[in-house]
């Protein structure tokens, strides 16, 4: 039952028991849980729909490089029946169809204001609600505030010199148009071969009069082997997805990939050539990963598969010098896996120039095209596949200030001592929840299970607060302080802090190194957040409606 307070909130058109920003995977799911459990809610989305990532990354080529059947929600039955994917990576506009699929089937939309960016939130000591300003310039309260911003949806475009001269058009794979872009006879250029970039290329390459790709680092890429998903497979799936499900959260990643506990060194080198082999034929991000228990820890077992991609590369890539560029050299894994569909092979057509920028670094963007150090090659249209400032850099797009008026922002010091509790609080900012926040699985996970696994803490801990007559809740300095040392002490274990990425933050000018991802596993992961709840939301503080501490 409610408290008179929240009955009170609930019947005012300006506050809120609690205000979510961002209606993508997160955001719904976590509208949908607090309505279902009798609390007020509006959702800020600063598109004129739904979808979050997916809404905005229209670029071509864009789809999920997890298995469909893993990257949908599962807390509905209903749902799982009545949704079928057409593929095993379906495309982003079938992904955008699925999460609009949701938002009518729940409902969500009335709970939703859109075109809407929260530019503050501030947290109020006097009456511990928070304080939250949109960009029209309504001012709104609540007693939570949650981000449901994703931790990719912050695009970062390089501040190269003349872009403001350039004639031709530009765009960011992260903030495509919804028009057709058309590159038919356009003379096009792509700087960066990151993940939106391999998935691009070789649909612009189609098109283009000629393409030139501006790579930076190599990456490696394994086949998606993407393909459509018959009548007889969608019916077992549906009909054994609770088992299916169980798999999931109990798997490192979030998808149920069989892992091979041996070591690549325990084999010979033509057994593990056949079980390269093997998962390359399989295809998908996680099925090469898998395939010793210590790729990502040891580095002699990970330059077995670093090199067996790199002879993939030679043997698809006709052109040796151009099959060099394209081999990376620093460790499989550490920087986000890719899957692709005839991304190698698209470097032997006749309209694709590939440029080492490490080589021949980019000097400016002029009037015509994109000037080198060696030459400048006429444009008329320049793609931006640059990525993302991940992890804080939705959270500081926001001014999130908590007690004392303390930002967010300083008390991270612009990411180089990102601090959280478990990736879902943080130390001065009483009811302030991240949905999938620095230090939690996140993006080395499947997504949608490591979103719905915050979603149901956060809508239970509410719950509980409310049960128990409890106003605030904050994360513990000392519970932050042990729980960031553990990620750093995990991450440190592997291979992942020893490679320069977006993961540590290295693709952003400025930016403070630091790895802020939890590493354990989403298994793991899951078991240290129940027992937190479990022992009465250890690590936090808890104080009553009375100002009285209770923990």
């Amino acid at each position: 039952m409610k408290s008179n307070q929240q009955e009170f909130l609930t019947d005012q058109a300006d506050r809120f028991d609690a205000v979510i920003v961002g209606a993508g995977f997160s955001g719904l799911y976590m509208l949908y849980r607090l309505r279902e459990a009798g609390f007020s809610a509006r959702i800020y989305e600063a598109a004129d729909g739904v979808g979050g990532v997916w809404y905005w990354n229209r670029y071509p080529g864009a789809r999920c490089d997890s298995d469909s059947i893993y990257y949908n929600y599962t807390f509905s039955d209903e749902l799982i029946k009545e949704w079928t994917w057409s593929s095993r990576y379906p495309e982003q506009p079938e992904i955008l169809r699925y999460l609009n699929f949701v938002a009518d089937k729940f409902d969500l939309r009335r709970d939703i204001q859109f075109k809407t960016r929260i530019t503050s939130a501030h947290y109020n000591d006097g009456n511990s609600m928070w304080n939250v300003l949109t960009d029209d310039g309504t001012s709104v309260s609540a007693n939570y505030f949650i981000t449901a911003v994703g931790c990719l949806s912050s695009a970062n475009i390089p501040n190269f010199k003349g872009l403001n001269r350039f004639e031709g058009e530009w765009y960011h794979t992260g903030n495509w148009p919804h028009e057709k872009v058309d590159f038919e006879s356009k003379r096009v250029g792509v700087i960066g071969t990151g993940s939106s970039g391999v998935q691009s290329i070789p649909v612009i390459a189609k098109e283009a009069k000629h393409l030139t790709v501006f790579q930076r680092t190599p990456q490696y890429s394994v086949p998606a082997r993407n393909h459509p998903y018959n009548e007889a497979f969608i019916r077992e799936t549906k009909e054994n997805y609770s088992e299916i499900k169980k798999q999931m959260l109990e798997s490192r990643v979030g998808i149920p990939i069989k892992r091979n506990d041996r070591s690549a060194l325990d084999d010979t080198p033509e057994e593990r050539k056949l079980k390269f082999e093997e998962a390359w034929n399989k295809g998908g991000i996680w099925t090469l990963g898998a395939a010793y228990n210590d790729l990502a820890i040891n580095e002699a077992a990970n330059e077995t598969a670093a090199e067996f991609i790199r002879v993939k590369i030679k043997e698809k890539v006709h052109d040796p010098e151009a099959a060099k560029k394209l081999m990376p050299s620093y460790y499989y894994l550490a920087k986000r896996p890719i899957c692709d569909t005839h991304y190698y092979e698209t470097f032997n057509r006749e309209n694709v120039t590939l440029v080492d920028v490490k080589e021949s670094p980019i000097e400016k963007i002029t009037s015509k095209g994109v000037k080198t150090t060696e030459t400048e090659y006429e444009l008329d249209t320049l793609v931006f596949a640059t990525g993302y400032d991940a992890m804080t850099g939705p959270l500081f797009k926001i001014d999130i200030c908590g007690k004392e008026g303390k930002a967010l922002k300083e008390k991270w010091d612009n990411g180089a001592q990102t601090r959280t509790y478990l990736g879902i609080a943080t130390a001065g900012f009483p009811n302030f929840f991240m949905i999938t926040g620095p230090e939690s699985p996140s993006v080395i996970s499947n997504m949608p299970v490591s979103i719905e696994q915050h979603v149901e803490w956060i809508a239970d801990c509410l719950q509980y607060l409310r049960v128990h007559n409890i106003e605030t809740i904050e994360a513990k300095t000392e519970a932050e302080e042990a729980w960031s040392k553990h990620c750093k002490d995990v991450a440190d274990a592997t291979l992942y802090s020893k490679t320069e990425s977006w993961y540590t933050g290295a693709n952003i000018a400025g930016k403070p190194r630091g790895f802020l991802i939890y590493l354990g596993g989403v298994d793991q992961y899951r078991k240290i957040c129940n027992d937190v709840a479990d022992k009465g939301y250890k690590g936090f503080s808890l104080m009553s409606s009375g100002k009285t501490a209770l923990r």
